[in-house]
């Protein structure tokens, strides 16, 4: 039975809708400058505070930590935009120092509400009509605060449970000033010696295109809707979801959907402790997201702990559609070569051929087998247990790394993907130690179906995971060629 309230995008947005207005970084407001002086007397406060607190407590916590606590104390005081880079220098393992990197994790769980007095003004201004006549009950209590927005439960006329994301008010302004600043201090940087190399402006220019990207709940409740239909696309992925989106309730700045129950994928004592099986859920998820990315075309592109949950049920979950890559069709081609290269026969020729086809490699850069040897050499370390042991993250970070030293043409996607695999990776660490996405034909049976097929009847894998055997723990890549060739 179907609610009887119908908000705006009853029908569905609307196209102009799905457009994303990104304002431009170049230019120059009078408030940019307040901004400015604001956010350096907000940092340099927040810095000086945590060390003096050091100093007067007489604590042993080492100085450069104290800093960093003060900082990201400031990032999360200044709001969305400072936060937004919090998350970033907490997701990016290896980019930032570890110190700062533990610090800013804080800016993925320690988000202020804003007050549900403006949320409830915008929600009636959204759907048109106050919560408590849209809803048969509503929670104030935010069940999550975020840099962008918070999630409230409620309960539809027609007695269906969901969760109200709701963006914070004025956000775009603030979060387009900040960006703005950020801008010039990145033409400022690159103008020294030591950062002409750095990219810096290149980094806010994505961080400002993915931002605005972001900050259109229309365009990321359309493609959740978009996902959750695509897992469905091959039948077989019934223990992956994504909650379904109820567009009858959902408005410009309102994203209604359907709740769900469980823990994020990285609370790996909890999983444990409720028996829930962590290397079906891995394994699972990993082949929706490999199917999104290779075959359906949009891909998740933000899997942090937060956003994959293993559900009470036994199912995983995917959450929060805001950041999504999406291959053009030959570069899937680039994608599918990288993958079957590292599960099936580690030809990296072809992986050579796929960059030059799609117009990566310049003229004169070398032969296919050429590059294909230079790659063997960079990844042979990693190919002592055979097929399926090699890193496909590794290989497209690698390959990637070698194409830009020749300035070729590259999809910022590209390096999305390598993120999201890095991300399943970490999962890997915890939850199944041994495992290996690239020595798992299950991952690749809708995608490489023969191959798939034939690897799994070779090393004894099971690829339908509605048999008890698929929950049996795989064993290391190197075990698996062995026990194939004995």
């Amino acid at each position: 039975m179907k609610g009887s309230f119908r908000g705006p995008y009853a029908e569905g947005p609307p196209p102009s809708a799905l457009e994303v207005d990104e304002p431009r970084l170049e230019t120059f407001r009078p408030a940019d400058l307040w901004r400015t002086v604001v956010a350096v007397v907000v940092v340099s406060w927040s810095v000086l505070r945590a060390l003096l607190g050091r100093l007067i407590g007489r604590r042993s916590t080492p100085v450069v930590q104290t800093a960093c606590d003060g900082l990201i104390d400031a990032f999360i005081h200044l709001g969305p935009t400072f936060v937004k880079s919090g998350q970033i220098i907490a997701s990016s393992g290896g980019m930032f120092p570890e110190v700062l990197a533990n610090s800013a994790r804080r800016c993925l769980d320690e988000v202020p509400p804003f007050p549900v007095e403006l949320l409830r003004e915008t929600i009636a201004e959204d759907l048109g009509a106050p919560v408590d006549e849209v809803f048969a009950s509503f929670d104030d209590e935010p069940l999550s605060a975020a840099s962008i927005g918070q999630v409230h439960a409620c309960t539809l006329r027609d007695g269906r449970t969901a969760v109200v994301k709701v963006q914070r008010p004025d956000i775009r302004d603030q979060m387009a000033t900040d960006l703005r600043n950020m801008f010039r201090i990145a033409r400022f940087i690159e103008w020294t010696p030591w950062g002409r190399t750095s990219g810096a402006k290149g980094i806010i220019r994505d961080l400002h295109s993915v931002t605005f990207r972001e900050l259109n709940p229309a365009l990321e409740a359309f493609q959740q809707d978009r996902f959750r239909h695509n897992i469905g696309a091959f039948g077989d992925n019934t223990m992956i979801t994504a909650p379904e989106v109820y567009w009858d309730h959902c408005g410009p700045r309102t994203i209604c959907m359907q709740r769900v129950h469980g823990i994020p994928m990285d609370q790996f004592d909890e999983m444990v402790a409720r028996g829930m099986d962590g290397q079906a859920i891995l394994r699972r998820g990993a082949k929706v997201w490999a199917e999104a990315a290779m075959v359906h075309g949009p891909f998740h592109g933000d899997m942090h702990a937060g956003n994959i949950w293993a559900l009470d049920d036994g199912r995983g979950c995917y959450l929060d559609f805001g950041i999504m890559g999406e291959l053009s069709l030959e570069w899937r081609g680039v994608l599918k070569d990288l993958f079957y290269t590292c599960a099936f026969d580690l030809d990296f020729t072809r992986v050579a051929r796929a960059y030059r086809e799609v117009g990566a490699i310049p003229p004169g850069m070398g032969s296919d087998e050429e590059l294909g040897a230079f790659l063997n050499m960079v990844l042979g370390p990693m190919l002592a247990d055979g097929f399926g042991s090699i890193d496909v993250a590794a290989l497209v970070a690698q390959s990637t790394e070698m194409l830009k030293q020749y300035n070729a043409s590259i999809p910022q996607e590209l390096a999305l993907i390598a993120k999201q695999l890095l991300y399943i990776d970490r999962y890997t660490k915890f939850l199944a130690p041994d495992y290996s996405i690239t020595a798992d034909p299950y991952i690749v049976q809708n995608i490489f179906p023969d191959e798939a097929r034939a690897k799994a009847a070779e090393l004894g894998v099971v690829l339908d995971d509605t048999d008890p055997a698929f929950s049996t723990p795989l064993p290391p890549p190197g075990d698996l060629e062995r026990a194939a060739e004995a």
